[in-house]
């Protein structure tokens, strides 16, 4: 390894992880598709789905805002005309479906001007969805723990799944 690439490499710890990330996707989806842009989403969200209260389109809206969502210190703000046409659904719907989100407290819309002082695109502050997520995390992280242990005892010599008592049925009179 050269001089070069060890002070490349010191200095760019954060990097590492991005290539072993990009590298897993393209192995995943190939580089033609991966080369078009990719989007982080927690699988947590996924799953908490009707927990939080999310139908199919409005779960299609939300991901569709977060895959513009580049920086966490930089709101998206996508058009509902893009969003519309992304989803082949009409701006109206789109809107209807972010009101819903705005109600759940998943994201706030917040308006744009330009310097010119005309309107731009709303901003999305996804805040209310980062905080929701953490606050129900621990209740998954315990699911998660408790299969784990279930597995270990499952491996364990001897272990025997319990036998549920049998419930005797009386017949009515």
């Amino acid at each position: 390894m050269t001089e070069e690439n060890q002070a490349e490499n010191q200095g760019d710890s954060v990097a590492e992880p991005k290539r072993k990330s990009r590298t897993a996707l393209t192995e995943k989806w190939g580089s033609k598709v991966i080369d078009h842009g990719y989007c982080m989403i927690p699988s947590m969200l996924l799953r908490a789905q009707q927990r939080l209260h999310l139908g199919p389109s409005q779960l299609a809206v939300l991901l569709q805002i977060i895959d513009h969502w580049w920086d966490a210190h930089r709101k998206p703000y996508p058009s509902k005309q893009e969003l519309a046409s992304r989803l082949g659904i009409s701006e109206r719907q789109v809107q209807r479906y972010i009101t819903d989100l705005e109600r759940e407290g998943l994201l706030k819309r917040e308006e744009r001007y330009g310097d010119h002082g005309g309107r731009l695109t709303n901003m999305y502050d996804l805040q209310g969805l980062v905080e929701r997520l953490g606050a129900i995390e621990p209740d998954f992280r315990q699911v998660r723990e408790e299969g784990r242990k279930k597995k270990k005892q499952a491996a364990s010599p001897g272990w025997r799944p319990k036998k549920k008592p049998k419930t005797e049925s009386v017949a009515p009179d």
